[in-house]
């Protein structure tokens, strides 16, 4: 058996455990990991907040950005000869994967 409860029920029963809700405005969320960007747009945010500590809950669609760490920037620029600029460029263009980072410059350069 599913038990259904209107929304408005659900809110007062939250209000009277002390659970207070809000919605958050808002046009993207970006969560930074070691290993990257986690990047929400157009999410739902809902601040939660129990017993004065405050959650946040994020819905929306999740795109994952890879870092570039300095380490790969500088080999691409030493080994392609170039700038940082145009070894972060080719970094990006090539999803962090630096042997196709470094033939790409190469290619540009012989062009």
């Amino acid at each position: 058996m599913i038990f259904m409860m209107d929304p408005r029920q659900m809110e007062k029963m939250m209000r009277q455990m002390g659970i207070k809700t809000k919605q958050i405005e808002s046009s993207l969320v970006t969560i930074e990991t070691s290993d990257g960007k986690i990047l929400i747009a157009e999410p739902q945010v809902t601040e939660v907040d129990m017993q004065g500590q405050k959650t946040y809950q994020i819905a929306g669609s999740v795109k994952f950005e890879a870092g570039i760490s300095e380490d790969d920037v500088k080999m691409v620029m030493e080994q392609a000869n170039c700038s940082r600029e145009q070894a972060m460029d080719a970094l990006k263009q090539n999803k962090g994967d630096i042997a196709q980072a470094i033939l790409s410059l190469q290619e540009q350069k012989k062009s």
